[in-house]
């Protein structure tokens, strides 16, 4: 039986969206706007993608370094593949969500999965992207998803 997961991220980014000039000081109030603006599946509320985030975060920041975050359900709520996606948020102004490294988050990706095993391996597949120079680049840059994506299926060749 093979259980390595595979993982589109170019796909979960295209069902998530990417968003550009969010505004909010907060993690709190940067989840309240993006829950408004992501297209969710029938029977999941904004209100409810908005509680998972905030508890998440609440525990423990989810800023990985480098001005990046991944905020994310501490279980997963999406109910099937077909539903899972990563919101990409660029932020109008970075904010201080106590990084590693101190820096102030101006990107996230907003991760929600539908089990476990998906979800680590995106997380695992994300911070490999994340050490790409051109792609941290894309990110700085504020790119959209078609220049994102090509990285990414560039990467994957």
């Amino acid at each position: 039986m093979d259980t390595e997961v595979e993982v589109d991220l170019a796909q979960l980014i295209h069902r998530g969206g990417v968003f550009k000039n969010v505004e909010g000081s907060t993690p709190q109030e940067i989840y309240a706007k993006v829950c408004k603006m992501i297209d969710l599946p029938a029977g999941m509320t904004s209100e409810t993608v908005y509680n998972a985030l905030c508890a998440r975060e609440e525990v423990l920041s989810t800023a990985v370094g480098n001005g990046i975050a991944l905020p994310h359900a501490r279980s997963p709520i999406m109910r099937n593949e077909a539903e899972q996606r990563i919101c990409v948020v660029y932020l109008k102004n970075p904010i201080d969500m106590k990084a590693p490294d101190e820096r102030e988050v101006f990107v996230m990706f907003i991760l929600l999965a539908h089990n476990s095993q998906i979800h680590l391996k995106v997380l695992s597949s994300l911070a490999a992207l994340f050490r790409d120079s051109k792609f941290k680049k894309a990110l700085e840059l504020r790119s959209d998803e078609a220049v994102l994506s090509s990285i990414i299926k560039e990467l994957d060749q």
